[in-house]
């Protein structure tokens, strides 16, 4: 069974690709760290692994760049079947199963958790399979409180441990109060937009803003 964390989001383009490679940054140096995204849809536009090897300053050994890639930017299931390659989520597990049970991964999932990956599989499913806890990101906006409750229902409701929340955004305490006493989740940090979105800066806020509990390191031991 792998270990490590798995990255969702309350939707797409909240921020998962900068969280995950905020997340490498923060494990980096307690735990030999590995990034993967299972499943990349709209490649040509988007290459969230190439992105996270930037913004974690990742070497080769960090990154496992196999998976499913697929052109369009839609949904995985769509995106599937306009290549006419459908998803199959025993052959994604099948890339990580040789790989040394040291390693702590960090996976970053397409889309929310009940995105459909085939006719008969959402991201929830992948999550359950991979035996990951999931951090999952949210955006610090009005709406959030609604849509990250909903996800961490989604969760728990197919026995997936949440290991927390990180809000992405100009900081608000009243959606983080929320989020925290209905979830009973802890929000590990409050991410900004960065003016200058460099590896550097991330690591900075990483080290200072992410985690302080320590909680991610004691479940990842």
């Amino acid at each position: 069974m792998l270990r490590g964390l798995f990255v969702t989001g309350t939707d797409t383009g909240v921020g998962k690709t900068v969280a995950a490679a905020a997340l490498v940054h923060r494990c980096r140096g307690q735990f030999p760290v590995r990034y993967w995204k299972p499943i990349q849809t709209g490649i040509e536009q988007d290459d969230d692994t190439a992105e996270v090897a930037r913004l974690a300053a990742c070497s080769s050994d960090e990154i496992l760049a196999s998976g499913v890639r697929l052109e369009r930017p839609v949904s995985p299931h769509l995106a599937a079947k306009l290549a006419g390659t459908p998803i199959d989520i025993d052959a994604l597990i099948a890339l990580v199963n040789p790989e040394p049970m040291s390693t702590r991964w960090i996976v970053e999932g397409a889309g929310g958790v009940l995105v459909p990956v085939n006719d008969q599989s959402n991201m929830a499913d992948l999550i359950a399979r991979l035996g990951l806890p999931a951090v999952v990101v949210a955006r610090t906006a009005l709406g959030t409180i609604n849509h990250t409750l909903l996800t961490i229902e989604a969760l728990r409701s197919r026995s997936i441990l949440v290991a927390g929340v990180i809000m992405v955004g100009a900081p608000n305490k009243d959606n983080r109060d929320a989020i925290e006493r209905y979830g009973c989740i802890e929000v590990l940090g409050e991410m900004p937009r960065f003016e200058s979105l460099t590896a550097g800066a991330l690591a900075a806020w990483a080290a200072s803003n992410l985690d302080r509990n320590g909680r991610l390191a004691d479940l990842l031991r």
